[in-house]
């Protein structure tokens, strides 16, 4: 599991381990673990340039420290000091290795910036001179120092300017802006450094593929087809019968024991020709209801909600999703359709991904499910799992109907709402992944990818 703490944990676990520790010692293992990624991403040392940008923070600490080490491995470091509180052990020491101390201005060529302008308590947005030193260096590779500076650490949002690195090294735990948007994706790729510390339970996390693999239902020796679990699907319309075939689908992945299908009849035969497994209504263990529902979505809502299991709202049920409160349920929106849900601009929700989310849990005592570059699952509670699976080609016409109808699958084999819905986003994306193979996919083509994805999980 990856996990993303807050600053104050990180600060409350620093503290604890700098009260054990030497003086200095903390910042020398995140300056030796700083210097040696660099040295990784430069391929060597003896030769390279690299330019350090320094604020009064630990972060310009660690990133003067980590220049000491280029320096004595033969790199030529030089630091523009952004602040007039820089670190003093770590100017002596950048120095004493060799490293110079220059002032912002044109530069020769540049191998790396190394981003140590803003620590993690820092408040969002950079000074004029931070935004005058970054446009000296346009276009150089950029690895930041724990976070991207100017990014908000604690939920992810961004105002104003900020740096946007090619790799972030972070220490001791992942924090929250890493794993959601907009700020992850001014990260880059991400190096965890390991400092010691001792952490407690994290607010935000991140399935790896050991921890879906540990989730996932498998058969037991004597299982039948309805102990494995029944899922219900009303979805499709007149004039959306896909939506119903695409929900199919992704029920049918093969979790389930069965697939009932008691939507539309303008889909019916759409549904029966392309899963000739599926069967019509009766009992089931979940219910997938709303893709492509059009006006009988609220009618398929309220008999859903009335067989008093577990329910995946999706699409067209959303603006009915009231009808679910105090019942076991994930909400499935996109940007848009979370922000019809709180009355609030899309541009809102896609500036503040977790605090929505949270919001529309907290609201709808329900499991939200918000569908993104990096899905956002939330609990009433607050707690979060971010999706890092998937790819931008994912972003295809009916892909959601069919996370909907997986993430139905799952809540029927017992999953409760938070596992299936992070379960689910996971596998989305990655079967999306291994379907588009670096070029185009339509939503078929994940609902195709699963059951070989889940072959290779269920087998670990």
């Amino acid at each position: 599991m990856l996990r993303a703490h807050t600053v104050e944990q990180v600060r409350t676990a620093e503290a604890a381990l700098l009260a054990r520790l030497p003086e200095g010692a903390l910042m020398q293992r995140a300056a030796a673990g700083l210097a040696y990624a660099v040295l990784d991403l430069l391929g060597g040392g003896y030769g390279r340039r690299v330019l350090l940008l320094v604020g009064s923070g630990d972060n310009g600490g660690d990133a003067l420290h980590a220049g000491a080490v280029l320096a004595r491995r033969g790199v030529q470091v030089e630091a523009w000091l952004l602040s007039s509180s820089a670190h003093e052990g770590g100017v002596a020491a950048l120095r004493g290795a060799g490293g110079r101390i220059g002032t912002p201005g044109p530069t020769g060529r540049l191998d790396v910036v190394v981003d140590g302008i803003v620590g993690i308590g820092g408040r969002p947005g950079l000074r004029p001179d931070a935004v005058a030193a970054l446009a000296h260096v346009a276009g150089v590779p950029v690895v930041a120092v724990d976070t991207p500076s100017g990014v908000d650490v604690d939920t992810g949002e961004i105002s104003g300017s900020h740096v946007t690195a090619d790799l972030t090294v972070t220490f001791g735990t992942h924090k929250v802006c890493h794993l959601v948007d907009p700020a992850a994706q001014a990260c880059g790729a991400l190096q965890l450094v390991d400092i010691g510390l001792d952490l407690p339970e994290a607010p935000v996390e991140a399935l790896q593929a050991a921890d879906v693999a540990a989730l996932l239902p498998r058969p037991a020796a004597d299982a039948h087809k309805y102990t494995r679990g029944v899922v219900g699907v009303r979805s499709g319309s007149a004039a959306y019968p896909g939506a119903a075939l695409l929900s199919v689908a992704g029920a049918a992945c093969g979790l389930a024991g069965m697939v009932r299908y008691d939507g539309d009849p303008a889909a019916l035969d759409l549904v029966r020709a392309a899963h000739p497994e599926v069967v019509g209504p009766g009992r089931v263990q979940a219910w997938v209801v709303g893709s492509g529902s059009d006006d009988g979505a609220e009618d398929a809502l309220r008999a859903a909600v009335a067989d008093g299991v577990p329910i995946v709202v999706d699409a067209d049920a959303l603006a009915f999703a009231r009808l679910t409160r105090g019942r076991p349920a994930v909400l499935t929106p996109h940007a848009g359709e979370l922000a019809r849900l709180l009355g609030v601009e899309r541009a809102d929700v896609e500036a503040r991904w977790l605090e929505h989310a949270r919001r529309a849990a907290r609201e709808h005592d329900a499991v939200v499910l918000l569908k993104g570059r990096h899905t956002v699952v939330a609990r009433p509670d607050g707690r979060a799992r971010v999706t890092t699976t998937g790819t931008p080609w994912l972003a295809t016409a009916g892909a959601g109907d069919v996370l909907g109808g997986l993430v139905g699958a799952l809540l029927a084999t017992g999953l409760d709402p938070f596992d299936a819905a992070s379960v689910g986003s996971w596998l989305h994306g990655a079967a999306a992944t291994l379907a588009a193979q670096d070029g185009p996919i339509v939503a078929s083509d994940v609902a195709a990818a699963l059951p070989d994805l889940l072959a290779t999980l269920t087998t670990r």
